[in-house]
């Protein structure tokens, strides 16, 4: 296939733009499922440079990229329309967040169940299973549907690290 064209994978991304013996060519755009997208120029099926936008219509920046860092918390939708009041604070960039089924994990475009390492769509479709990386960055980094008390940490609490004390 030579020209302009559109292929939609079995999980639902679809490339949109040109083509060149059936591989991606030229100017294209992947629209991934959750409403965010890849533009890139293409040789020969690789991206030779291109850009990715989220489904809020953050640009990601590979260099300076001060998103959610650990100086400003805040989501996208925070910085383009102000945090809320206080008791409606968010979890997510999407307000209200998903509900998280019992014993899984939301990874951002789905929930991951550890068990079955598998992640599916917010809507239950089966987007992918999950590898030894990926299940260790979601397990050690991504809201999950239950609470854990933690508790205080002596080495890092305020009033009990020697030779200092609390003024409250």
């Amino acid at each position: 296939m030579d020209g302009k064209g559109e292929y939609t994978f079995p999980t639902g991304t679809k490339y949109v733009g040109e083509m060149k013996d059936g591989m991606f060519h030229g100017k294209g755009v992947l629209h991934f499922s959750n409403g965010s997208k890849y533009e890139a120029t293409w040789e020969n099926g690789r991206a030779k440079e291109g850009s990715f936008t989220f489904a809020d219509g953050l640009q990601y920046q590979e260099t300076a990229w001060d998103y959610c860092d650990g100086h400003d918390r805040r989501f996208y939708s925070e910085r383009c329309n102000g945090l809320r009041p206080a008791g409606e604070s968010q979890l997510t960039d999407l307000h209200p967040p998903h509900d998280i089924p019992d014993g899984c994990y939301d990874c951002g475009d789905g929930f991951y169940d550890p068990n079955s390492r598998v992640v599916t769509s917010y809507n239950g479709r089966f987007l992918r299973n999950a590898d030894d990386s990926e299940h260790e960055w979601i397990v050690r980094t991504c809201r999950k549907a239950w609470d854990e008390v933690l508790g205080i940490h002596p080495e890092k609490s305020f009033a009990t690290r020697s030779g200092e004390s609390s003024d409250w």
